[in-house]
């Protein structure tokens, strides 16, 4: 089943009624109580990193159910292109993005334009090029799996691996997948049922 397509943005629309389609869904699926407020989180925690993208960036939301599991999508356009991006970054003393922080921070990345080349180091390894030049897919097990493999007692990789372990959506989400597809983002949180 296929919830109703919100149209949301970064500057808050649609929020309220993405929220509000979780709470509907839940009570569709006739979830727990504690079921329920995952989901609710897990939106929650789409929407907050949907309202911190810089730019002006509109997408849809739904929720999809099938055989004891949901996915939230998300799929999105970014308006901001590599030249904007690099003017923001400029004007930081560091010349770097520090929102990239947290896990959904570093999901966000994927919502600023940016060329492979320039993937930020974080995200390498986990990331599998498509057969296109400009598409690529992510996901949080390959991200996980990398870093255990990491596990070289450096600060980076203990950073990481605590920022992975802190995350509310790494603790109640299966899965999130990523795609990209030129400037057409896609997020995928997936969350079995018990």
């Amino acid at each position: 089943m296929k919830s109703e397509v919100i149209v949301v943005s970064s500057k808050g629309a649609g929020m309220d009624a993405a929220l509000a389609q979780a709470d509907i869904t839940a009570n569709q699926l006739g979830l727990s109580r504690r079921e329920a407020l995952h989901m609710r989180l897990l939106v929650e925690e789409m929407m907050n990193m949907v309202r911190s993208i810089i730019g002006r960036l509109e997408g849809k939301f739904w929720i999809e159910t099938e055989n004891g599991s949901y996915r939230l999508c998300l799929q999105m356009a970014s308006l901001l292109d590599a030249e904007q991006r690099k003017q923001l970054l400029s004007a930081s003393t560091s010349g770097k993005n520090e929102a990239h922080r947290g896990l959904m921070g570093k999901i966000r990345a994927f919502f600023e334009p940016m060329p492979i080349e320039d993937t930020p180091a974080y995200l390498a390894g986990t990331i599998v090029q498509g057969s296109a030049n400009d598409d690529l897919n992510w996901s949080m097990e390959a991200y996980r799996e990398r870093l255990a493999r990491r596990k070289d007692g450096s600060a980076e990789a203990q950073e990481e691996w605590d920022e992975l372990e802190k995350s509310v959506v790494c603790r109640i989400a299966d899965n999130i997948t990523v795609s990209i597809h030129n400037y057409n983002v896609e997020l995928v949180i997936y969350k079995k049922l018990s």
